[in-house]
């Protein structure tokens, strides 16, 4: 027998009890038809996650109520998939907000380590910013409930990336904020998802560390991550801030404008480091609609995009101490939100050469939830 928590029926706990049950370990792998390929939402480094239907049992008859939940099933015989496993149950088993994901239980029986989220409908950012229409209309079964048809996945409207941009920053700043000071040190698209009313959860907690103290200004850990949302700060000497984290957002809203990947290296040369390259872009209104993402069709409101465009520098600043606090960064994007401004009507133009060559970025190709973290050292 080993150690589980949650009764997978009800709401998780404010804080974490374990207790011992010996039949949690077997109801998910009925629950993901044994683990069944098909079943698969997104593979990271140390594991994959699952689609699972939990029938309601209350009723002692089979029916087709039920719950729909994320099994993510860790290689146990990895250190670093039980550590990641410790990580999440450590944090999130502990903290609740509405922008981060719900973990709703967890089992360590035997070889299986398992976590169990709410069920996200709309999948991630990064699918939807980086799959073609056609594709994500291909995998939609993946994003409905059992009973429910496919949902038809458009491009993403502006005044939606807005709404998840500030509720992805509400999550971090609520993390930033806390008694013990959370660093999330992994925040990029794949890791924010989003349910039926595209409200957007932070998940993912394997990388998380507590801040530091208040007497120091950072913590010192081997630089772990994805390459392209890391502070170079971070990647250059070890040194973790909790303004680390706001250079991932900065990272992320300039994925947000473009619908362009952080890092590609089937870009053209010097323009393989999305950050690097659009930098000066986003300091002039001329350069940016030159480098806005093409399926918005021009349908988004220009002053407000600027200053989406400004923030993301901001955040993208070399030094930790200029860049602006979560709260500020929340602050500024409900003040863009609230001004509510209209997109112009579109002009009937010729389409910019360098937005005719973006064109050619957007692949179907095989993303997911759950992204392997490359390139970059995975030890504490």
């Amino acid at each position: 027998m080993g150690l589980c928590w949650g009764s997978l029926s009800d709401s998780p706990p404010t804080t974490t009890t374990p207790s011992s049950t010996g039949n949690i370990s077997s109801e998910l792998r009925a629950a993901t038809r044994n683990f069944k390929t098909e079943n698969v939402l997104g593979e990271g480094g140390f594991g994959k996650v699952f689609k699972g239907w939990l029938e309601d049992k209350t009723s002692g008859k089979q029916s087709n109520v039920g719950t729909v939940i994320a099994v993510k099933k860790l290689n146990a015989e990895s250190f670093q998939g039980f550590e990641e496993w410790q990580c999440e149950v450590n944090f999130l088993g502990r903290v609740s907000h509405p922008n981060l994901v719900k973990l709703l239980g967890y089992c360590l029986e035997g070889e299986e380590l398992l976590l169990v989220y709410e069920y996200m409908q709309k999948g991630s950012l990064e699918n939807h910013l980086f799959r073609s229409t056609n594709f994500l209309l291909s995998e939609s079964f993946l994003y409905s409930s059992k009973s429910d048809d496919p949902p038809i996945i458009m491009p993403l409207t502006w005044d939606i990336r807005l709404k998840i941009a500030i509720g992805a920053a509400k999550g971090l700043a609520f993390l930033h904020a806390s008694e013990k000071q959370v660093i999330y040190r992994d925040f990029k698209a794949s890791n924010i998802l989003l349910d039926g009313s595209f409200n957007a959860k932070i998940s993912d907690f394997g990388l998380a560390k507590l801040g530091p103290s208040a007497s120091q200004s950072h913590i010192t850990t081997r630089v772990m991550g994805t390459q392209g949302y890391a502070a170079p700060e971070y990647v250059a000497t070890g040194h973790l801030y909790v303004k680390s984290d706001v250079y991932g957002f900065g990272v992320v809203l300039a994925e947000i404008l473009t619908s362009l990947h952080a890092l590609d290296p089937t870009r053209p040369s010097g323009q393989h480091n999305l950050t690097e390259w659009i930098k000066p872009h986003l300091s002039e209104r001329r350069k940016l609609r030159s480098i806005m993402d093409p399926r918005l069709e021009g349908k988004y409101p220009f002053k407000s995009a600027f200053r989406v465009a400004q923030l993301a520098l901001k955040c993208l600043g070399p030094e930790p101490k200029d860049r602006p606090s979560m709260k500020e960064v929340v602050e500024s994007l409900e003040l863009i939100e609230a001004a509510n401004e209209k997109p112009l009507e579109r002009r009937t133009t010729k389409t910019p050469p360098s937005v005719r060559q973006q064109q050619g970025h957007y692949r179907p190709q095989h993303l997911s939830s759950f992204r392997p973290r490359h390139t970059m050292a995975r030890a504490r």
